[in-house]
């Protein structure tokens, strides 16, 4: 009988275990390779095998993050790039220096338009507001994975009018504190203009100061004995001022004085051509201002045609004015007209100066003065506006009345055939503003005529 052959397995463990007994019997443990970290905690090879499927089988989305991680992630940063103005996601993000916060740059722009002086997040003192590249692009990514957080394409427009993306503004100083009430101040005395005081901030001193009631009681000037010498009233903020200050203007229509420290740009009797009519900063003040349909001798067709012209033309009133001025002032005898009627008396409630010399020639007007020019000269600017050849040839053939506002038939409707005439024209050349009453709304048209 033939003895068994030794398999392929058993040769494998005699050489192992002749090569164990010659290394000096090392232990079968330490020739073994530990499990890896992620199998750590099972117990047997069969769990091993069923989280390695499991893990297989696993989305790549959900292996970093699931989908409730990524919302709550995105939630998360929208609300951490919250404009600290409006509460919305920042658009065109600016951030205010040195504080660091930052806010949507239209947001910024009407916070300093306002009077803002400082960041409107923290009150702290800051100097300048920057653009901020690294947030924009956090915003453009917070975008690009959830469209639905992007403003609205009106609110963006608005925005980008407020705002020019890239430009750096810087926020104004505060502004001085008022002085604290005078309690001792007697409201039948004078008090001191800001020029009066030894220490003032204007660098200039009275020469003939006031004395301060609270002071010197009786060395004090009364309001019954007029104004203090050397001083006056201001026209616009009312408060004493030194008629020879640096800063003290005089408008040469009124002669009334302003003292150039209370209210800026508004305290001031400004070069005749550079001044802003009072209340008239745009065509809608125009529109509201029943004097301007009263220079028309209420002429509300005429007014309308006129409006619509400045619209289109994008006229302001500073531009009426200034056209009015500059042909008044290259008149032979200049605003010498104006004054002999008695234009610009009492237009202010403080006393005016003297007019010395009435020959001669006005450079400064007050805010006031350049409303009261602008309303004077509003008819005759228009017609020779009229004639430089903008407007509409259904406008410029409509024919005037030959006797102007001494017509006495100009609200006659049943005797003036003109009005038929000029109704027909207007009815197929205007149809918009024909609604309602179409006989009010054109029954004055003969109050302007050609000079």
């Amino acid at each position: 009988m033939e003895e068994p052959q030794p398999s392929h397995l058993d040769t494998s463990d005699s050489m192992m275990g002749l090569s164990m007994s010659r290394s000096g019997g090392t232990s079968s443990s330490a020739l073994k390779r530990g499990p890896p970290s992620s199998f750590e905690g099972l117990e047997d090879e069969t769990s091993k095998k069923r989280f390695k499927e499991d893990l297989g089988n696993q989305p790549d989305g959900e292996k970093s993050v699931s989908r409730p991680d990524y919302e709550a992630l995105a939630e998360d940063l929208a609300q951490e790039l919250q404009c600290g103005c409006c509460a919305e996601l920042v658009y065109r993000p600016v951030v205010v220096s040195p504080c660091q916060h930052f806010f949507c740059g239209s947001c910024c722009v009407l916070w300093i338009r306002n009077g803002g002086t400082n960041c409107p997040a923290c009150r702290g003192v800051s100097t300048i507001v920057t653009p901020s590249r690294p947030l924009q692009s956090i915003v453009d990514i917070l975008l690009r994975a959830d469209p639905s957080r992007v403003r609205a394409e009106r609110e963006r427009i608005q925005a980008d009018e407020v705002y020019k993306a890239g430009c750096s503004m810087r926020i104004p100083t505060p502004r001085e504190a008022s002085p604290e009430p005078n309690l001792n101040q007697n409201a039948d005395y004078v008090r001191p203009c800001p020029h009066c005081a030894p220490d003032n901030a204007f660098g200039w001193r009275c020469p003939q100061p006031v004395i301060d009631y609270g002071v010197d009681p009786e060395r004090a000037w009364h309001l019954d004995d007029g104004n203090p010498p050397g001083h006056a009233f201001c026209g616009n903020c009312e408060n004493l001022l030194a008629l020879r200050a640096p800063s003290t203007t005089k408008c040469d229509l009124c002669q009334v004085s302003f003292c150039g420290v209370g209210v800026p740009g508004r305290c001031l009797a400004a070069p005749l051509l550079s001044q802003h009519p009072h209340n008239m900063s745009d065509l809608g003040d125009l529109i509201q201002s029943s004097e301007v349909y009263g220079c028309f001798d209420h002429n509300t067709v005429e007014v309308d045609i006129m409006l619509d012209y400045l619209t289109a033309q994008e006229l302001s009133p500073r531009h009426i004015y200034r056209e009015v001025a500059s042909h008044i002032h290259s008149q032979p005898n200049g605003f010498r007209p104006l004054i002999e009627l008695d234009l610009f008396v009492d237009i202010h409630s403080v006393t005016a100066g003297i007019d010395e010399n009435p020959d001669a020639p006005r450079n400064r007007i007050c805010r006031q003065c350049a409303t009261e020019v602008m309303l004077w000269g509003i008819k005759d600017w228009w017609i020779r506006e009229r004639q430089k050849g903008f407007l509409e040839e259904t406008v410029t053939r409509r024919p005037d009345c030959k006797e102007g506002t001494s017509c006495s038939r100009q609200k006659d409707l049943g005797e003036c055939m003109l009005f038929r005439e000029t109704r027909s024209k207007f009815t197929q050349s205007r149809p918009q503003r024909m609604q309602g009453n179409v006989s009010s709304r054109l029954s004055p048209i003969y109050s302007l005529c050609s000079y």
